[in-house]
């Protein structure tokens, strides 16, 4: 793919702002994407696919060390802030299989004291030796895929895991000497009232986690419930549930960071905040993503093949494609993370993060306060609560 020249100079109302060096690089993730599920659920629009009954653990740790060695020109001298098992389910893996991974990784990179390190799984995939194994390799988060902790709501979604077996999840984990895990929890499901979407988020609290991703369900293409759609429930419903349950969520003490993110006092994942924030990622695994900053001012974003059997078949490229950004992308780029997040962030992140000045968002930034949709507060660019409610109204400003 032909990269894109970064130096182009970014105009806005005529003048002229050349993007600058970036004095500091931004703290470094790794996404690693492990591809395979038990079985694909009807909303499900992620790169998974449901798994043989013999994985490639091996094949696919050589791949994913390969892949990764691929893109260490890019991130020399610096050490790793967080690292994100995602998938598919990434729990299917046996903990020899991420243990060799993970000693792999830090051979190539140094980790940070205090890092990060969160592997998805879920309920259907628990064994509590396994996941005490999991946490000797020095993993050191948890996010368990619960969804709901009804039978019938369970079963609509196609999940693979009863309710009872959702409650027994948490305890395992927190057994296996796990003090820092979050639950994923949709809502809005199919003919789901607001006493149902409460009892939920009541189970769910009522297990202590430290960190809860509370999300409504929402169609999407080339997904079975975009081709065969659920009755799901109106809007006067869904709203009713939203406003209930952040006001249940403050009640217990979390705090919402993000859209759909909620904690308990210093607890916001440190992997979700970097992402947000326009922190760098480098991404390994079939379908992955990654955002690399680079001195000179490049920002790049990669992507990875996206089928697990061309990402295994060595005669392919790991890497399917990359795009350096340009200036005219950069704001609404940062901006579309970065007011995400509850309270924003501070402005100089902009000009930090991008190499461009703070006065390039100038005429945006005053079209949105005029409108109400962003804070009138000039050291931080944050959303209104009204802003948060229409992001994309909000966004449409920083677009050139």
């Amino acid at each position: 793919m032909t990269i894109e020249s970064s130096a182009s100079p970014l105009i806005f109302g005529g003048a002229q702002s050349p993007r600058a060096a970036l004095p500091v690089l931004p703290p470094l993730a790794l996404y690693i994407h492990i591809p395979w599920c038990v079985r694909k659920c009807p909303y499900c629009d992620f790169n998974s696919h449901t798994a043989s009954p013999v994985l490639p653990e091996q094949e696919y740790v050589d791949a994913l060390l390969a892949d990764l060695d691929q893109d260490l020109h890019a991130v020399y001298g610096r050490e790793l802030s967080s690292i994100f098992f995602g998938g598919g389910t990434p729990s299917l893996f046996s903990a020899e299989a991420l243990g060799r991974l993970l000693k792999g990784v830090e051979q190539r990179i140094p980790f940070a004291s205090d890092i990060e390190i969160t592997l998805e799984a879920n309920p259907g995939t628990f064994e509590q030796e396994k996941f005490r194994a999991y946490r000797a390799l020095g993993i050191n988060r948890l996010s368990i895929g619960i969804q709901s902790f009804q039978e019938e709501k369970l079963k609509a979604l196609g999940r693979i895991h009863n309710g009872d077996e959702a409650v027994r999840a948490a305890g395992m984990a927190r057994q296996a000497g796990f003090d820092n895990f979050n639950l994923d929890l949709m809502h809005g499901l199919p003919d789901q009232s607001l006493d149902d979407a409460l009892n939920d988020l009541r189970q769910a609290i009522a297990l202590k986690p430290t960190h809860l991703s509370w999300y409504q369900l929402t169609l999407e293409p080339n997904t079975v419930f975009w081709n065969q759609p659920p009755t799901l429930p109106e809007d006067d419903t869904l709203w009713d549930i939203q406003e209930a349950g952040q006001a249940l969520l403050a009640e217990h003490g979390y705090a919402q960071y993000e859209v759909s993110a909620y904690a308990l006092p210093g607890r916001p994942a440190r992997h979700n905040l970097n992402y947000w924030s326009f922190g760098d990622f480098i991404g390994i695994g079939a379908g992955a993503h990654g955002k690399l900053s680079h001195p000179d001012g490049r920002i790049v974003r990669t992507w990875k093949t996206r089928l697990p059997k061309d990402y295994l078949n060595p005669a392919k490229s790991f890497q399917a494609g990359e795009k350096a950004l340009t200036n005219e992308e950069l704001p609404f780029e940062f901006l579309m993370n970065a007011l995400r997040l509850s309270e924003g962030v501070e402005a100089r992140l902009y000009p930090e993060r991008t190499g461009l000045p703070l006065e390039s968002l100038a005429e945006g930034r005053r079209e949105a306060e005029q409108s109400g949709l962003l804070q009138v507060e000039p050291s931080r660019l944050a959303a209104t609560l009204r802003g948060q409610l229409f992001l994309n109204d909000l966004l449409q400003n920083f677009l050139t």
